[in-house]
């Protein structure tokens, strides 16, 4: 039987989205990521400026996202972190998200999967599950609830 595990709570701080524009596939974005932190009863660190999610805002109005970033644990271990994901909800939150506006979170499906990579043998177990993130988009961050399946 699935159960999921809480490991942590992610804020990652985020520049202002570089538009790119209409591509063939949706309007596609960079967004830098700045720093930010990790709290949990697993996975405890910062996370380093450097990062970025790109993504695509796809016609029907569903962002297809994919971010990368590095976290440095309170132990020193650096877990690489790639993390894809969905976020979709009513056009004119969408619309309020896209231009930096606080939006309702319980209005947005925002969901993730995050994979880790480590040469910390403290931290191999990232390696060898599978986890889920539920995000909140805030003006300057977001907000990742990390969770893994067991």
């Amino acid at each position: 039987m699935i159960q999921f595990d809480h490991v942590s709570d992610l804020t990652i701080l985020v520049a202002e989205p570089i538009e790119i524009g209409p591509t063939p596939t949706g309007v596609r974005r960079f967004i830098p990521i700045i720093g930010g932190e990790a709290r949990g009863p697993k996975l405890r660190g910062k996370i380093l400026a450097g990062g970025a999610d790109f993504q695509i805002l796809r016609a029907d109005g569903v962002t297809e996202l994919h971010a990368r970033y590095v976290l440095e644990t309170d132990t020193g271990a650096a877990v690489y972190i790639e993390n894809s994901g969905l976020r979709h909800g009513p056009p004119d939150a969408m619309e309020k998200l896209r231009r930096g506006e606080p939006v309702d979170p319980a209005l947005i499906y925002f969901r993730t999967t995050p994979r880790f990579e480590t040469a910390a043998r403290s931290h191999l177990w990232l390696t060898r599950h599978v986890f889920v993130g539920e995000g909140i988009r805030q003006p300057d961050r977001v907000e990742l609830a990390i969770y893994q399946i067991m």
